[in-house]
């Protein structure tokens, strides 16, 4: 199953099409950490992480784990635990991944730069919900919060995104 990202903020899948954010970067082939862009290529989904204390059950066939109060993400290119998930307190730079707005509330891991991580390829990579004006993520794909639950339903590790710089 295909997901697919066009750079107007795009994304179609089964047939249906739905806005979202794209990084204010805009959408780059040579996706670097920092640039803010949304990387091009096809890329796995690995995991989706759920605020549980804010979520009901979400139904999906991702692989599942609950954000906990000390989950951080790495961006730090000098570190060993580049671009993987890690146990707050952490003396590298990281991202907050219980964040106290609403938009990691449902957050899906995609394989971007992950096997192995390169340093300064890019880090945090996510599919999120999106900011209610839809502001522009630092490289993330951002859905409103009622279309990822209606989009999870249906995703599971067979399915793959693929973000083109192509307009839909």
């Amino acid at each position: 199953m295909l997901i697919r990202v066009f750079a107007n903020n795009i994304l179609q899948y089964g047939g249906a099409r739905y806005r979202c954010a794209l990084g204010r970067g805009g959408v780059r082939a040579d996706k670097r950490e920092g640039d803010s862009a949304t990387p091009v290529g096809r890329f796995p989904l690995k995991r989706l992480f759920v605020r549980s204390d804010r979520m009901d059950h979400v139904k999906t066939a991702l692989p599942t784990q609950s954000i906990l109060p000390d989950d951080g993400w790495c961006d730090d290119p000098s570190r060993p635990e580049y671009n993987t998930l890690v146990k707050l307190p952490f003396t590298g730079s990281f991202e907050n991944m219980q964040r106290d707005d609403h938009v990691y509330d449902l957050v899906i891991e995609i394989g971007h730069n992950d096997a192995p991580p390169v340093p300064g390829m890019g880090s945090a990579v996510f599919i999120h919900v999106a900011k209610p004006d839809y502001a522009p993520t630092e490289g993330c794909i951002a859905l409103a919060k009622d279309d990822l639950v209606k989009l999870l339903a249906d995703w599971s590790s067979d399915c793959a995104i693929d973000i083109s710089e192509e307009t839909a």
